[in-house]
């Protein structure tokens, strides 16, 4: 059983890492390049927006942070970029997108216990739970809120089409629908 607490207006973050990623030249999958770059980056180099952070709710936006990436971008001198511009605009960006992230669970976490007692676990999933600074600030977080961080190995952690295509397996074994009633 799930519920959905929020969702994207916009750009999901594995979307808004690859549009980044194509921006600034680094190819696809934008995950991984953006991480790798942002090791030698100065995330506060540029002062990049947390789009919906502090806002009630849990519901997404990285379309802001993304355009706003774009902008630095755009505003750097003509000509190639340099390397270490790349560096600490993927920093800067990976950086806001795990401020948001962890707002914006904090909040879902917030909803969801106005509805049970305990949170045994926060679970993460998804190609955009590979990469390890999104995971520490999540722990961060989990830690905060003494419940542990439940992860797969990254190298797990791929597109989400299959766990979703699973959550609709179990859906239909545990409840017992027909798939053709339901839809699926």
């Amino acid at each position: 059983r799930y519920k959905r607490l929020g969702t994207t207006i916009d750009d999901a973050l594995g979307e808004a890492f690859d549009k980044t990623a194509k921006m600034l030249g680094l190819g696809y999958p934008g995950g991984p390049a953006v991480e790798a770059a942002a090791k030698s980056g100065d995330a506060a180099r540029f002062d990049l927006p947390r789009p919906m952070k502090g806002r009630p709710g849990c519901d997404f936006s990285f379309s802001g942070l993304k355009t706003a990436v774009r902008h630095v971008a755009l505003g750097l001198p003509e000509g190639a970029f340099e390397r270490q511009d790349i560096a600490d605009l993927c920093a800067g960006f990976q950086a806001a997108a795990g401020d948001v992230l962890a707002d914006r669970t904090d909040h879902a976490l917030n909803n969801f216990l106005e509805d049970h007692q305990t949170c045994h676990a926060l679970v993460v999933a998804g190609g955009v739970a590979a990469n390890q600074s999104i995971r520490q600030r999540l722990q961060k977080l989990a830690d905060a809120r003494a419940i542990p961080l439940v992860a797969p190995p990254p190298s797990l952690c791929t597109d989400n089409a299959a766990m979703i295509a699973w959550a609709a397996i179990e859906r239909i074994t545990v409840s017992g629908l027909n798939a053709a009633e339901d839809g699926l």
